[in-house]
């Protein structure tokens, strides 16, 4: 069921109906109450497509409100007819985040087009002057291919505009410039931009992969935005303006419940001039209150010149009431989900993902009968139920609201940030490695004629002098050089290659047998786990799906592939053997809990070992907390009980009464034994001593292990990338 069937059931609502034909005029008001959870969103977003050619602002107190109202909006209606036009994260003029100063920049420049329909700011965006809603008519730059352009003009005016010139571009707002070859990545453009000149004419145009620095594919056009804030003086000769300089007088202001215009204009009024004070006295040159932000009275009376839609809490002052309620509260109650979604009333449950839609399916199967609810992907902030007589209403539920999980509003970044490829991070004069002709020095990017064409190719200089040219499509031969031991400033440089010379290819031929030798070792490690065989872990369970969605976040793209991983590893006959690498606090013990609750499911013991007693007793708190729910019983086994409760802890283990135990390396004594272990979680390997990895190597071949860390030392990752684990 697409979300557009939502906006049509509102729509059929008399207050809806109301509302859109008596939209407020310019300088009227209209106050609406009786919109909860999203429905306020959804009732913009269904004024939009009522009311055609009229041009709505969502105003909000703070930038993670309009954050709220900008996902919303752009799940109800086409993403590119909805902008955020930021505040700056500063009180200067010039915006250091690029995201945010594109993101501006970019939303102006599309307003001015028509092409937004539905703007979501804040008050403080709104008091903010800048030169550029004037000034962005003549300073943006368009590039087509058969244009004619002086290429030394393009440049200067790059530069005035705000953009910086770099030996290679990088980041964002940055141009190059090697021969007749220009470079560019500006705001307005998903990609950057590769011009070629012959003369003065423009004779290709194509984006291009800073990863690699190869073309991609052709463009007939690309927009250079100038960078808010970094142009220069000269060149800006406009009138800093608001953002309400490009409205047109049938703009609605759409003002949600809770937002105090004149109190927040008041606050940022202060702050500004605070902050800017802070900044002279620093010695820093900015310019005054009055030329950076709108007096707070003047901007309120421009404001109402528009008509606004003011959402209320009081009922008595609405002129439109909605008779909208909110959904009943589930609580992670699956039973009672099960009999609300098979009343009379329709049901669409907005899932954060297709893998959480899959799970609810499951879980509100019936005997094999699928749920009469439409489970749809889909996210937004609340729900609420439009409640109908004659059998038309809706309730709308949210996955997050039916597992009490935080929604995390995550938007993409808008500019590729950075080379990540080690090649391109050169620098001339740094030490580099040819996969064909060995170590040599790297003397940057030049621009060749090779037939009737120009070719750019990355220099390498060798012993006495030698230079290879290494076309850029071929760039991938190339990486930086690294020695084998620890490296300082005082070490001394590695001896150059001799092009043609026999010294590189026999260090290649001595490092080609010793990885025959570490094959023969890995294929005879192979065959051994694949003679060890354990029976399979039992497929999901709908305990397993309930679990998985009752997780208090939002599970990432990487935890839905680190789980998928596990589980397929566990529902397999070779024992696991898998590396778990992730940063602190992203979610590796959530991973740990479902691998052990899968292991439990089948009926078999879980183990988990940690270095210190503190973690232990953490770790036994978070598994005891997800597992509440459940009739598992997991218990804890460390220096801080008795040697009575051991020995009870001990006892159960090896009777199987208790299913998780979780402990020190106290688990790895001759004294543990387990009824029927099937799952071992090691967290932080490296820091248990020889001893213990020879215990856990025993285990191995006939244990599933799942090894957590978030800093794998070096034995343990080549041992992963070597193949002899595997590793997400």
């Amino acid at each position: 069921m697409p979300l557009p069937f939502l906006l049509e059931t509102l729509e059929r609502l008399p207050a809806f109906t109301r509302l859109l034909n008596t939209l407020p005029a310019p300088g009227e008001q209209r106050r609406i109450a009786g919109l909860v959870g999203s429905s306020d969103a959804a009732a913009v977003a269904a004024l939009s497509r009522r009311a055609a050619g009229r041009f709505f602002v969502v105003v909000t107190d703070t930038l993670p409100d309009s954050e709220r109202w900008l996902a919303d909006l752009r799940a109800l209606l086409e993403e590119d007819i909805v902008a955020l036009y930021p505040p700056r994260e500063g009180f200067g003029e010039a915006e250091p985040h690029m995201e945010v100063a594109g993101e501006r920049v970019e939303t102006l420049e599309r307003t001015m087009r028509g092409e937004v329909r539905v703007l979501v700011t804040t008050v403080r965006a709104l008091l903010e002057r800048t030169r550029m809603p004037r000034a962005l008519r003549d300073l943006r730059v368009e590039l087509r291919k058969g244009d004619l352009r002086r290429l030394a003009e393009l440049i200067e005016h790059l530069e005035r505009i705000g953009l910086e010139r770099v030996p290679m571009v990088e980041d964002v707002a940055q141009f190059s410039v090697r021969g007749g070859i220009l470079d560019v990545y500006g705001f307005g453009m998903a990609d950057p931009v590769r011009a070629e000149f012959w003369g003065d004419e423009i004779v290709d145009l194509r984006q291009f992969d800073m990863a690699t620095q190869r073309s991609t594919r052709e463009v007939a056009h690309a927009l250079v935005l100038p960078v808010d804030g970094s142009v220069q003086p000269d060149v800006l000769e406009s009138e800093r303006l608001s953002i309400l300089s490009l409205w047109t007088p049938d703009t609605l202001l759409v003002i949600p419940e809770g937002v105090h215009l004149d109190a927040e204009l008041q606050r940022t009024w202060s702050e500004a001039e605070h902050h800017i004070d802070l900044a002279r006295r620093r010695g820093e040159d900015v310019p005054g209150r009055e030329d950076l932000f709108e007096a707070p009275d003047v901007l309120l009376h421009d404001l109402r010149a528009f008509g606004t839609i003011e959402e209320v809490v009081a009922t008595e002052t609405a002129e439109v009431m909605f008779p909208l309620r909110a959904p009943e509260q589930i609580g992670r109650d699956i039973p009672q989900l099960r009999r609300l979604v098979r009343d009379p009333l329709r049901t669409i449950i907005l899932c954060d993902n297709a893998g959480q839609a899959e799970r609810l399916d499951e879980l509100l199967s019936d005997g094999g009968v699928s749920s009469p609810a439409a489970l749809t992907v889909g996210v937004l902030q609340g729900g609420f139920v439009v409640p109908a007589a004659d059998g038309t209403g809706l309730r709308v539920l949210t996955d997050h609201e039916i597992f009490r999980r935080e929604r995390r509003i995550r938007r993409a970044r808008k500019y590729t940030s950075g080379i990540t490829a080690d090649t391109l991070s050169l620098r001339e004069g740094d030490y580099v490695v040819h996969l064909e002709h060995g170590v040599g020095i790297y003397r940057g990017i030049e621009t060749i004629v090779a037939g009737q064409s120009t070719l750019e190719v990355a220099v390498i200089e060798y012993e006495g002098g030698d230079r290879l040219n290494v076309p850029l499509y071929r760039i991938d031969q190339l990486e930086r050089y690294r020695a084998a031991g620890d490296v300082s400033d005082d070490s001394p440089p590695p001896r150059l290659h001799k092009l043609g010379g026999k010294r590189w290819s026999q260090q290649r031929d001595k490092t080609r047998s010793a990885i025959r030798e570490m094959t023969v070792e890995l294929l005879d490690l192979y065959a051994r786990r694949k003679v060890a065989s354990r029976p399979p872990h039992v497929p999901d369970t709908p305990w397993q799906a309930q679990l998985e969605s009752s997780f208090l976040f939002e599970d990432t793209p990487d935890q839905r592939k680190a789980t998928v991983d596990v589980k397929t590893d566990m529902e397999s006959q070779r024992p696991m053997d898998r590396l778990l690498v992730g940063d602190v606090g992203y979610g590796k013990t959530e991973i740990a809990v479902r691998a052990a609750f899968k292991a439990v499911q089948s009926e078999r013991q879980v183990a988990v070992l940690v270095p210190t007693t503190i973690l232990a007793d953490q770790h036994a708190r978070t598994f005891g907390e997800r597992l509440a729910d459940f009739p598992m019983k997991v218990a804890m086994l460390s220096r801080f009980q008795t040697p009575g409760e051991q020995q009870r802890v001990l006892a159960d283990v090896a009777e199987g009464r208790i299913d998780i135990v979780i402990g020190t390396h106290r688990l790895l004594s001759p004294d543990v034994t387990f009824k029927r272990l099937g799952l071992i979680v090691v967290d932080e390997e490296h820091r248990f001593g020889v001893k213990h990895k020879e215990r856990l190597k025993q285990l191995r071949l006939e244990t599933d292990v799942l090894t957590l860390t978030a800093t794998p030392i070096p034995r343990t990752l080549h041992m992963s990338l070597a193949g002899l684990r595997d590793m997400t």
